[in-house]
């Protein structure tokens, strides 16, 4: 295989990414014709149509599905081969490409990248951030950060930091309308709502005494923005479900007090998500370990 069916598959790769040949050129540095002109040059060369075009998006064929599936297979096992040949040295090299969520990614996860990348300069860092888990394979990342567990048995796991859910409160909210003493009273009180993914709206589960007990709440306050729904009830407008990594500096400080610490929500680790390769690339298997050491670091208790 030469260059240039490497670089077909990689500018492929990017169109179906990003859905349109328009943000594909953006991320090539070129002009929206010229990638037009490049996807048509390889749909003549392999003799099938590989995409729908619409005014704004496009959709992928039978065969550039196909074609994006062999691509997405060819390019990791170059990169795992080059990474293999170039592991007899020390310095790591190579494309890293990384999944987080939205503000932990920004806020946290970007942040442990930017050091890693300080240590490894010869490593090509490509990070993105999702509300939604990604496919791994379809979409070529080396590995994902995510809290709780993914549905998807073909990837391994990796825990990072343990990480309980917890209901908590302003004082000022306390103050004006009580303290819950049990789960029943829950339900009178004024609950702020994080919209995520495909929970239950609503249904809050708990464990007590080796017991599922579920509670629907009520709240005049939603959103599916983690760091929106914690700024509310700073300002005093509710009870929430947080974890204790959100919560830690606050509670410590005085703004937010623990509210029914006797019952267990279930848990929010983080895990790191990796494909299943017998020969993972040793950047990945090193920033794995770095955030494993990163997040080994106590955290103020609560």
């Amino acid at each position: 295989m030469n260059a240039d069916a490497a670089g077909e598959m990689e500018f492929f790769l990017l169109v179906a990414r990003h859905g349109s040949l328009a943000a594909a050129a953006r991320a090539l540095d070129l002009s929206p014709p010229a990638a037009t002109k490049r996807l048509a040059q390889l749909e003549a060369r392999l003799g099938v149509r590989l995409v729908n075009r619409t005014t704004r998006r496009i959709s992928l064929t039978g065969e550039g599905e196909t074609y994006l599936a062999h691509a997405t297979r060819i390019l990791a096992a170059i990169r795992d081969m080059e990474d293999d040949v170039g592991s007899a040295g020390k310095t790591l090299k190579g494309l890293l490409r990384v999944n987080a969520t939205l503000g932990f990614g920004r806020t946290v996860i970007a942040p442990l990248l930017s050091e890693f990348a300080r240590h490894h300069p010869d490593v090509e860092v490509q990070m993105e951030v999702t509300d939604r888990p990604v496919d791994l394979v379809e979409m070529g990342f080396d590995l994902a950060i995510r809290f709780g567990t993914l549905p998807d048995r073909r990837l391994n796991a990796r825990r990072v930091m343990s990480n309980r859910r917890l209901l908590c409160a302003s004082p000022l909210y306390l103050q004006r309308h009580g303290t819950p003493a049990d789960l029943a009273d829950l339900v009178r009180h004024r609950c702020i709502l994080h919209r995520q993914n495909g929970d239950a709206y609503g249904t809050w589960r708990f464990e007590h005494r080796g017991q599922t007990e579920t509670v629907k709440v009520h709240g005049a306050l939603s959103s599916n923005d983690g760091d929106i729904v914690l700024g509310w009830a700073l300002d005093g407008h509710g009870i929430l479900i947080r974890s204790e990594w959100d919560l830690a500096k606050y509670v410590e400080s005085g703004r937010l007090r623990i509210v029914l610490p006797a019952y267990t929500l279930p848990s929010a680790d983080l895990f790191v998500y990796y494909l299943n390769r017998a020969h993972q690339p040793a950047r990945a298997r090193a920033f794995i370990d770095f955030l494993v050491v990163q997040f080994q670091r106590p955290m103020t208790t609560l």
